[in-house]
């Protein structure tokens, strides 16, 4: 239960690492990229350990899945209440592709 709490807290800091200076054109790109790299520390440190806790439990490309699969989620939830962005159709079939490749990646040990 930790590592997925981890990978959600990370996966929100990353999301805004990459994607939150979106809002913000006025920043100078050099200025955009030094907030970005700020941001992303905290995300390395918990997905560090995230990854850490749940090596053993899981595989690694489980991990990995799992990471892909809650970074959809916050990044549905940041384009729509913070870009104000709509959530098409699109989303919704690449999320239902997701749940696939989850399926494959736990299926099968």
């Amino acid at each position: 239960m930790y590592t997925i709490l981890l990978l959600v807290c990370s996966n929100v800091f990353m999301t805004f690492a990459w994607y939150g200076h979106l809002k913000h054109q006025s920043l100078s790109i050099w200025q955009a990229i030094l907030i970005s790299w700020g941001i992303a520390f905290f995300e390395y440190c918990l997905m560090v350990p995230a990854n850490r806790l749940g090596y053993g439990q899981f595989t690694a490309g489980q991990l990995k899945i799992m990471q892909e699969v809650i970074t959809m989620i916050v990044f549905a939830l940041f384009a729509v209440f913070y870009l104000k962005e709509h959530i098409g159709w699109n989303y919704l079939a690449a999320f239902i592709c997701l749940m696939g490749a989850v399926y494959f990646m736990f299926a099968y040990k």
